[in-house]
């Protein structure tokens, strides 16, 4: 099957949406509570995949698949898209000095915030390329986004 690279950007761009929901309210939760790294961290991460998981549910659902049927595709079509995505993204937050630390009045925590997700999406593009390509990833969920 060939992929386009448009095809992986859409579909990454739908990852990111819910990763970048997840991890921008991760990180105000724990800003806001004074969390350390750890929690805030595993906060962000959850959150991610809390919200990359039911964007993608959402219209698979909508489209009349059962629920628990569609919590199997939207498992299968997200967890290694998010989970490229969240290694880029946590890691990145991690090394850039002091951007888990940062309050939210700041320039750099929205900074480090934005880049960490940007080149996140720069690293996943091409994992979900190859997964659409290989019939698996987003390629399962896609022909229930335009369905209604």
């Amino acid at each position: 099957m060939d992929v386009s690279t448009k095809t992986a950007v859409k579909a990454t761009l739908h990852c990111l949406t819910g990763c970048g929901i997840g991890e921008v309210l991760g990180m105000i939760i724990s800003t806001v509570l004074h969390w350390n790294n750890v929690v805030t961290v595993a906060v962000s991460i959850a959150l991610s995949f809390l919200f990359g998981y039911s964007l993608s549910l959402h219209p698979i659902v909508k489209a009349g698949v059962p629920f628990k049927k569609a919590l199997k595709i939207a498992l299968a079509s997200d967890t290694i898209s998010i989970t490229s995505m969240e290694i880029v993204d946590n890691a990145l937050e991690i090394i850039i000095p002091g951007a888990l630390a940062a309050s939210l009045s700041t320039f750099l925590f929205w900074w480090s915030l934005a880049l960490s997700l940007f080149v996140a999406f720069l690293v996943t593009v091409p994992v979900n390329r190859y997964l659409i390509g290989q019939g698996k990833g987003h390629a399962l969920a896609h022909k229930y986004h335009h369905m209604h």
